[in-house]
């Protein structure tokens, strides 16, 4: 490893590798979970795990947003696009694996299915071609769901709705820790959901769980010292929530970002695949926007689908119960080029940047 690549301070970054060794367990594993795509791409890409003790296992949880979407509500999406409306979604979406076709194989067979950078996108394609129906899939965490929201409390055109697959991630955090064959030392929350909540949704882990919690940035020194506070906790036998990327996250959040989700939406029960359904994890329209909300335009509601392929192992690599190149498919007949499960679609899954960063 060169301290040189990818480190703006390799004296510093050597300095914390030093402490991180010098607090470490000297027998016992510790596992530290993170819950942030773009920060297993950071691990990843710059060999993090390789500066570790080797008894420090940092795992990956479910920290993508379209990895964790259910095959059930991409094959509604699809259902609404073989109905000649024209479906719009982010581009990682068009491969995510329904029950039995992605977006871009339902695109393959005649239907209009459209990659948006953004809901606005979406908007604008809607308000420029009033003649035809559009719908938005809205996947995403909390990151992505103000804007949603945004767009929704304007008003948009009649002939735009919403296939809403928003999910929340304190939730699934929680349910890991139910999980009686998963074994967690410490989080790391994820830093861009966090520039919206912030901080207090994350403090059940210290209190009712005695989990220690960082909320990290995304440079590797960020994940460095995130890793250092989580064993600094640990070996001192305390858990509380401490706040390394103070330079983005405040106590309260985006109270202008909360404010739009809290009068769009209602929270509620919601399936993660690999996860199955998790209480008030997921967002949905209220009342007195269902105008808007393609399930009840086009009375499409799929309530079962098939999340896992057979052979592929993504409910366990999103939970961290095994690294993506344990499961049997990784870069045999699962590549980056031919994704069977849906970790190896999104950007963000963990066996997609496996493979870019080529750890196999």
């Amino acid at each position: 490893m060169s301290w040189g690549r990818g480190f703006r301070d390799p004296e510093l970054a050597k300095r914390i590798v030093e402490k991180i060794h010098e607090i470490a367990p000297r027998k016992d594993t510790v596992k530290i979970c993170h819950v942030c795509g773009t920060h297993e791409w950071t691990i990843s890409h710059y060999g993090i795990r390789s500066l570790l003790p080797e008894n420090v296992d940092v795992i990956a949880g479910p920290g993508c947003p379209v990895c964790i979407a259910p095959a059930a509500e991409v094959d509604e999406a699809i259902e609404v696009a073989l109905r000649d409306a024209v479906l719009t979604c982010f581009g990682d979406v068009m491969r995510v694996p329904g029950s039995s076709m992605s977006p871009l194989d339902a695109k393959a067979r005649g239907a209009d299915i459209r990659v948006v950078y953004s809901v606005m996108d979406a908007v604008k394609m809607a308000e420029k071609e009033p003649n035809k129906e559009f719908v938005f899939f809205a996947i995403g965490f909390e990151t992505t769901a103000p804007s949603t929201a945004a767009e929704i409390l304007r008003k948009p055109p009649r002939n735009l709705s919403f296939l809403v697959s928003h999910r929340l991630i304190p939730p699934a955090m929680e349910l890991m820790l139910g999980m009686g064959d998963l074994r967690i030392d410490a989080f790391i929350a994820p830093g861009h959901v966090s520039t919206i909540i912030g901080l207090e949704p994350y403090e059940v882990f210290p209190k009712a769980y005695r989990m220690p919690t960082i909320v990290a940035g995304f440079e590797p020194i960020d994940i460095l010292l995130a890793i250092y506070m989580a064993l600094r906790q640990i070996r001192s036998r305390v858990a509380f929530l401490e706040n390394e990327y103070k330079r983005a996250v405040r106590w309260e959040g985006n109270v202008r970002a909360k404010e739009l989700m809290r009068r769009a939406f209602n929270v509620v029960d919601g399936n993660w695949r690999g996860l199955g359904r998790i209480p008030d994890s997921a967002f949905a329209l209220k009342d007195e926007y269902l105008e808007y909300d393609a399930h009840e335009k086009y009375n499409v509601r799929i309530r079962v689908g098939r999340d896992i392929p057979p052979g592929c192992q993504c409910h366990l690599v999103i939970v961290g119960k095994i690294k993506p190149k344990e499961c049997p498919l990784f870069m045999k007949t699962c590549t980056p080029q031919k994704p069977v499960g849906s970790c190896m679609v999104g950007i963000e899954g963990t066996c997609r940047i496996w493979a870019m960063t080529k750890q196999f």
